[in-house]
């Protein structure tokens, strides 16, 4: 163990002296390799770089940061574009610069902010993809995924990115691809029967090609199936989203 903060814990990867994992509440939730920021060690994190690259995706906005491995990866390829992370939690953001080598980085920004609020700011059409990759007891936020935020994050970027954490029951899977279908004309997936599923929310690109994405993730060391625009719109058939007025305190 290199450092604890509450239910933070930063620990060293025996196998790999310049590896660094961030646990939170026993959950892994970051790894960087201090040698080599281009390494994603998470398999969720290197499908959403095969996505974000496919689409040619520069001015990302990163909601949830944690040791901000993927928007480092992606400054590191390319230092001219341009990576926003907002992390909510400001012991994460100061575990990350003491422990996890998070360094101030051409084409890469930090801020302690809260996701929805600050893609709420940004510009129409300002961005080329919004990410996100946050977690609260092992889901994604509520109010990052109702039908209202995911139309807020169409409003400012024409794809979107949810990493979800599911089982096969895949209910958390329908709820994020029912938003997101009400955001996004065309919803896909990149993941397998449980685990990480990366939902993907875009507008009708024929440049970006899914069947070429889907040889890339199928060729990845954990290999990813896609599902498609197809078979997501059967899924999300009768399956309800989630509206900011479900969440509201009563």
């Amino acid at each position: 163990m290199l450092a604890r903060r509450g239910n933070l814990l930063v620990e060293r990867d025996p196998r790999r002296p310049s590896g660094r994992l961030l646990c939170q509440s026993g959950m892994e939730a970051s790894y960087v390799d201090l040698a080599d920021p281009s390494h994603l060690e998470f398999d969720y994190m290197r499908w959403m770089r095969i996505v974000l690259r496919a689409a040619r995706a520069r001015r990302v906005i990163h909601i949830g940061g944690g040791a901000c491995a993927l928007p480092r990866a992606l400054a590191a390829e390319d230092p001219a574009g341009r990576q926003e992370v907002c992390e909510v939690d400001p012991e994460v953001v100061a575990l990350a610069r003491e422990h996890l080598g998070l360094r101030r980085t051409r084409g890469l920004r930090v801020r302690v902010a809260e996701g929805r609020a600050f893609v709420a700011r940004r510009l129409p059409d300002s961005r080329d993809a919004v990410a996100i990759d946050a977690f609260v007891n092992a889901t994604v936020p509520r109010r990052l995924i109702t039908v209202q935020a995911l139309c807020d994050v169409a409003r400012v970027a024409p794809l979107a990115l949810v990493n979800v954490l599911d089982d096969r029951s895949a209910r958390e899977v329908h709820l994020v691809a029912a938003g997101l279908s009400a955001a996004y004309p065309r919803v896909w997936a990149l993941g397998g029967r449980s685990g990480n599923t990366v939902l993907v929310g875009g507008v009708d690109d024929p440049a970006l090609d899914l069947d070429r994405i889907a040889a890339r993730a199928a060729a990845d060391p954990s290999p990813a199936r896609l599902t498609t625009p197809e078979a997501i719109a059967r899924l999300v058939t009768g399956s309800p989203a989630l509206h900011d007025e479900d969440i509201e305190a009563p």
